[in-house]
């Protein structure tokens, strides 16, 4: 797998991130203690859902609830991932049980995995070897929608065009590679 350093741009609806406000911003989690903090001040129903994280330009993880726009939890910046994460813990120990990079406001590769455990290894965080939900998302160049593929089925869902092989999510209008 690679280990891209793309910084993702959100490429989302308009109007999400005009409404992003600074203090919509995901809470850092730069160590394990970041965490245990964050983590005592959720609520037991809360910790069962995922969360929506991004992972900033910084290396840093942030959380935000999972209802929170991945753009909004990035205030407004460029990611090298964004997705859910659920926890749990394990003999007194936290864990990310489940990550994937399902951000359609981001749209990243699943390439950008190797970020994302290099920030969760920063903080203290085990976590599985890879996203346990992997996303592949695609812009037709046909139409300029963006699409998840599924099953590897890489055609467009709105105007039945082939879907490049190559990440293009944020690459220039007719480009088929990335930007």
């Amino acid at each position: 797998m690679s280990t891209s350093r793309r910084a993702y741009r959100y490429v989302g609806p308009h109007h999400v991130i005009a409404a992003v406000q600074s203090a919509d911003s995901g809470v850092a989690i730069r160590t394990t203690a970041d965490f245990a903090g964050w983590a005592a001040a959720r609520t037991a129903d809360e910790l069962d859902e995922p969360f929506t994280f991004v992972i900033g330009t910084d290396g840093v993880l942030r959380l935000a609830p999972r209802r929170s726009e991945h753009v909004a939890c990035a205030s407004g910046g460029r990611v090298l991932s964004a997705g859910e994460m659920s926890f749990s813990t394990q003999a007194g120990h936290w864990t990310v049980n489940e990550v994937s990079n399902q951000s359609t406001g981001y749209c990243p590769d699943v390439t950008s995995w190797p970020a994302v455990a290099q920030a969760l290894d920063s903080a203290g965080l085990d976590h599985p070897d890879r996203f346990t939900h992997a996303v592949v998302f695609r812009r037709c160049p046909a139409c300029r929608e963006n699409n998840i593929v599924r099953e590897g089925h890489f055609v467009c869902v709105f105007c039945y065009a082939d879907l490049p092989r190559q990440w293009n999510v944020d690459s220039k209008p007719g480009a088929t590679d990335g930007p």
